[in-house]
Formats: C-alpha cells, structure tokens, sequence
C-alpha cells in the first residue's frame, strides 16, 4: 500500500513510459504506409495521461518518491498544458513530415521521451530529479534536430546544439553541486531551510547561484547564452522547432521557478539582480536582433529570447502576481508559437520551405482565412489588444510596476514597442504585397481547423483573460508560495 502510495502521484509518467516502450516495440511491426497507427497511438497516449493527470490530482501539495517528486496544483496545470502543446504539434506537423519522409516511428519515440522529460522537470523537487528531467528531453531534442540526416544544416544546428548544450548543463551541475556542497541537501525544501537558518556557506552558496543561473539561462535562451538559439531555429526542420519552441518553455518555467522560487528563495537579492540584467539584454538584442532578419524561423528565434526576457521579469518580481503574470506569459508564448510555426508549414509544400519573410506576400489574396488568422497571431505576439498577448504583457508589467522597478517597466514598453516592428511588417506583407506565387495552398481539414482554433483562441482568451490569469494565479500560491 505504501508503495501504491508513493507510485500514485507519478502515475502519468510511468503510463507514458510504458506506453512508449509499447510504440517503440509496435512500430517495428507495422510497416511503413501504416504509419498513422503510429500516430493515433501517441495521440492516444497523450489523452491518456490526461485522464490520469486529471483523476490522480489531489488537493494540496503531494510529495513522492522520498520527495524527489512532487504533485501540486501548478504541475498538474503545466502538465496538461505540455499534453496539448505536443499534440497540437503533431496535428500540425505530420503533412509536413510525410512529405519530407520524416514521418517515422523515431520521431514519435523522441517526442514522447521529450514530453516525459518535460513531466518530470514538472515535478521534480530534488537536483537529481530535476537534472534527470532536464537531461531525458535535451538529449531527446538534440536527436530530433539531427533526425534529417541529409540536411547539412539540420545537423550542423544539431551539432551546436549538442555541444553548447553539454556546456550548460555542466555549468549547472556544477553550480548544485557547490549548493550541495553549501547545504549538505539535493533537496529544494532541505537547501531552502539550510540557506535561511545560516547555516551554510556564503561564499560557496553565492558561487553555486551564479553557475546555476547561467545554466537555466542557457536553456532559457536569453542574452548572453542565446547562440544556439537562431542557429538551431532554423537549421532544424519547421516540426522540430515547433515543438523546441512550445512545449518545452512550459517545462522550463516550472524547472526555473522551482529551483529560484523555492530551493533559493533566501537568495532572492542576489539572484534577481542578474536576473534584471539577463532580462534587459534579452529584450534589447532579441527585438533589435529581430528587425534585421529576412528568415521567418530565425526572426521567430530572436523573438523568443526577448519573450523569455519578459518571462523573467515577472520572476524577478516575484510574489503571486509575479510568478502568476510569468505563468500566464509562458502559457500564451506556447499558444502563439504553436499557431505561428504551424503556419509556416502550412504553406510549406514539398522541396519548398515557407520560412521567407517573402513567402507571406500577397497571402490574403490566396487565402483570406489563414492571414486572417496569421494577422491575430502577429497581433497577440506584439502585444496589441484585443488579443491576449496584449494582457500577458500587461500583467507582467503590473507586477514589475507593483514590485518597485518603474524604470524596468519602461525599459520593457520601449523594447515592446520596436519589437511590433517586425511582426507588423508580415502583416502589411501580407495584405498590402503582391504575392510571388499562384499555387494553391492545401491543407487537410484537421489542420484547418486546429489553425482556426489556435487564431480564434488568442483572441478569445484576450477578450475573456480572467479565467486562465486566476488560474495561473492560484496554482503559483499553491505551488510555490505554501511550501
């Protein structure tokens, strides 16, 4: 009974690893043209662990496995949260992948070993557990990037990525063994406790915190350890970054907020001071970066690192409306990424990448619906209202203004301000150029409507924002304010 006990709050994990194991043995058996079996039964999966996720919640905060792992309100939400990001990416992606013969058993396994990485780096509360997390999906990402052996610059990007990344999960290791080190614990709570009670060294505390800062920046992507980011954006196929740029960012809010908010908390004047400064150099270099490019991808990717410069305001403000206005940031960056790099291979046909800036010209004319969708998704990425990108911008800067920093909050409008530039231009590409090519865009009606939804859903949560803000709101008090 204790051991059903202790196994419960990780059920959803141990049904998704059994169930890849189960795919995995199962796509050797089916042959090729049956691939969608395949498929179907990763979606399945997906739906699987929600049913679970949803039923195994309990009120309050749940630890397991000796603490390493635990289930709270905040992780059941981002949970589900991930569920939907990768499945909504294999609904967008698999036209895409079947043209270019990528539609294959391993690209399922590796997103499946991502989504359970990304479950535990959920949950984990404890350093091992967290880096064990953090490992299964980067290892699972940099395989997926190489996956099109062919492309030279799908595996120079997977290359980079590797190498950088090995670098940055080294700078963290090292960074929580020094907090080991300091603390005598690998366990959040355990360190929390240790650093406010004075009992562990100073010095090695503040230089484990520096280690372990640049490390989650890194997989953050924000300034200075943004390199990887354009190169791997837009070396890797559109699928691929879809899922790097959604999903996962979810996970790293959580392994973030986790390991500052509720291991280092005590820490709080030393790390969000770096903290202001990696935000202010993502927002300036990811906008002013932005405007130069002539690739969509690798626009997207320095738009990125200024959105997660965002991200880090709301942290570095901290209290529920902070930690709340950084969760509902993360969550509507994932609903916007998706909608956006799903339309880049939407127009995408076969031999043809529509990752241009000048691939978008004239495409009203072709298809009125989808740049009227694509219009929605550049507005909320702006941050122009009635979309809710508008509010998750807003929120933040009420909790920076709430915090004390006013200087901050007018630094972050300014960089917002030039960063509408460049999402407004594919807008007036769109509707005011003359478009280069006649060839009709076909799309499957799956697609089409999840295309429908991710629009229609940006402006609907921007005209009815409250329900996911409380939300996000409750379970950061929950989560990481009550324990």
């Amino acid at each position: 009974m204790d051991l059903m006990t202790n196994l419960m709050p990780a059920s959803s994990e141990i049904f998704l690893l059994c169930m890849t194991c189960v795919i995995l043995v199962a796509d050797v058996l089916i042959c090729q043209k049956d691939r969608l079996l395949t498929y179907m039964l990763v979606q399945l999966t997906l739906l699987g662990c929600s049913v679970i996720t949803v039923s195994t919640h309990a009120n309050g905060v749940v630890y397991a496995l000796h603490g390493m792992f635990v289930d709270d309100l905040m992780a059941d939400v981002l949970k589900l949260l991930t569920y939907l990001a990768v499945a909504m990416m294999l609904v967008y992606s698999r036209q895409y992948l079947i043209l270019r013969k990528l539609f294959t058993g391993e690209f399922m396994v590796l997103t499946l070993f991502a989504t359970l990485g990304m479950m535990v780096m959920i949950s984990a509360n404890n350093f091992v557990s967290l880096y064990l997390g953090l490992e299964l999906l980067s290892l699972s990402l940099y395989a997926m990037v190489a996956l099109q052996r062919d492309c030279a610059t799908a595996t120079e990007a997977a290359m980079k990525y590797f190498i950088l990344g090995a670098l940055a999960s080294g700078l963290l290791l090292y960074g929580m063994s020094m907090l080991y080190g300091a603390t005598g614990s690998l366990d959040l709570g355990t360190i929390s406790s240790a650093i406010q009670s004075g009992a562990a060294n100073k010095a090695l505390l503040v230089f484990g915190l520096v280690f372990v800062v640049a490390g989650l920046a890194f997989k953050l992507g924000v300034v200075p350890f943004h390199m990887w980011v354009p190169d791997v954006y837009h070396g890797a196929p559109t699928a691929m970054t879809m899922l790097i740029g959604s999903a996962p960012k979810l996970a790293a809010f959580a392994f973030v907020s986790r390991i500052l908010v509720e291991g280092l908390q005590p820490l709080v004047q030393h790390w969000s001071g770096m903290l202001i400064i990696l935000s202010i150099a993502s927002m300036a270099i990811g906008n002013l970066s932005a405007i130069a490019q002539t690739n969509m991808k690798r626009m997207f990717a320095y738009s990125t690192i200024a959105h997660m410069g965002f991200l880090l305001l709301g942290l570095l403000s901290g209290g529920i409306e902070g930690y709340g206005a950084s969760m509902f940031y993360v969550v509507i960056y994932a609903l916007m990424s998706l909608g956006a790099f799903g339309m880049i291979m939407l127009l995408s046909r076969e031999g043809f990448e529509a990752d241009k800036l000048d691939d978008f010209k004239g495409l009203a004319q072709r298809s009125p619906w989808l740049a009227f969708m694509m219009l929605l998704l550049m507005f909320s990425m702006a941050g122009v209202p009635p979309t809710v990108g508008f509010y998750a911008k807003f929120s933040v800067l009420n909790a920076v203004v709430q915090a004390g920093h006013l200087w901050l909050a007018a630094l972050a409008v300014m960089f917002s301000l030039i960063g509408a530039f460049y999402y407004l231009r594919i807008v007036k590409l769109m509707y005011f150029d003359t478009p280069d090519s006649k060839a009709p865009i076909v799309i499957g009606q799956d697609t089409a409507l999840l295309i429908s939804v991710n629009g229609l859903g940006v402006l609907f949560l921007g005209l009815l924002p409250g329900a996911l803000m409380s939300i996000c709101a409750v379970s950061v008090q929950q989560s990481l304010l009550l324990h």
